[in-house]
């Protein structure tokens, strides 16, 4: 049943996974809630829902009195991979937030030192721009000043 879970169309999935459902709610069997966990637990369709199959898988391991060893073997091992599989998922968001909060922060600085540096600049353009108008003051006082020692009027 969860190979052709898996291998089906969408419209089989959907249909196996509403039999599985039916199933447990006209009998919640043990077998059946167990049948259900692993349906919710099998990747690939829409209808996987691991917070669901672990929280069945759960609830029948602490009942273990209602399962075969085969069936209580299959719940542990399973709850295990679906637990592992939460874990690493959540520990994945966790990691891609910190990566996301670290480029903004890193972003947010370089916006900084880039607005720090464009500011610096301007300060410096506008005192180079100062220091050429001086230049250029002094320089035509200083033609000034020869033009006035020149006797003929002429440039030296």
């Amino acid at each position: 049943m969860l190979q052709r879970l898996q291998q089906s169309a969408p419209a089989a999935q959907a249909e196996i996974v509403a039999a599985a459902q039916r199933e447990y709610d006209a009998a919640p069997t043990a077998s059946r809630e167990l049948k259900l966990a692993l349906v919710l637990a099998t990747p690939g369709h829409p209808a996987t829902n691991l917070p669901k199959a672990q929280g069945l898988l759960r609830e029948l391991l602490a009942n273990p009195q209602m399962l075969t060893p085969a069936e209580h073997s299959l719940s542990a091992l399973e709850l295990s991979q679906i637990d592992d599989y939460l874990t690493l998922t959540e520990e994945n968001r966790r990691l891609q937030s910190d990566a996301e909060h670290a480029a903004q922060e890193r972003t947010a600085n370089a916006n900084h030192r880039l607005q720090a540096e464009m500011d610096e600049n301007a300060r410096l353009r506008k005192e180079l721009d100062e220091a050429h108008a001086k230049l250029d003051a002094i320089a035509n006082i200083e033609r000034s000043l020869n033009e006035r020692k020149s006797p003929d009027g002429r440039s030296p």
